[in-house]
């Protein structure tokens, strides 16, 4: 049985090629998971995604399973408690972005009946699909992640830098960045 082909930065780590293989890039429209996914994004920030990945179901745990209504409502002291977490990332600035980002994600909502449609306009509704051979090429950002990430602030969102948006393009699909020889790139 011979492996196939894919992108190199999961390396030999199971949880980082499954994840890879089944998610990374696929396009995402789920509300709930776009969320999750750009909250965790601001948590990576500084750190490697596998750290993230294999604290996912703390955060999870942590974040009432990331239901937007809940962490847009909970106090100062439900926040607090997720400083003494150590399943998670213990940063208080990212850990406070959570509820204020559930507050600017349900504004979005309301104004364009959800954030999977706001956020794939940026793309018309399909995916950009680039064409890198290596991923050394990948950008870190590229001008709508700069574009991105300044609406979103305008809108009151915290941790979406043009880094963080991208990465977030990148693993909700918006993207395609498997490098061409990856078999994920065709699907």
């Amino acid at each position: 049985m011979t492996t196939p082909t894919r992108c190199t930065w999961p390396g030999n780590d199971p949880l980082y090629i499954a994840y890879h293989d089944q998610e990374w890039g696929k396009p995402l429209h789920d509300d709930q998971q776009l969320f999750e996914l750009l909250v965790l994004e601001g948590f990576q920030s500084g750190l490697s995604w596998i750290t993230i990945l294999r604290k996912r179901e703390n955060f999870r745990e942590a974040f009432a399973q990331f239901n937007i209504a809940i962490l847009s409502n909970w106090s100062d002291a439900e926040l607090s408690n997720c400083l003494q977490n150590p399943g998670i990332i213990r940063n208080r600035l990212k850990i406070e972005a959570v509820r204020t980002n559930a507050r600017a994600f349900i504004q979005i909502q309301e104004k364009f009946g959800s954030f999977d449609r706001f956020i794939w306009d940026y793309v018309q509704q399909q995916p950009i699909t680039n064409q890198f051979t290596e991923h050394k090429d990948l950008p870190a950002q590229t001008d709508l992640s700069v574009r991105i990430s300044k609406d979103l602030k305008k809108l009151g969102f915290k941790f979406v830098g043009p880094t963080i948006c991208y990465s977030f393009m990148q693993a909700a699909g918006l993207v395609n960045d498997h490098i061409t020889s990856c078999y994920c790139y065709k699907k």
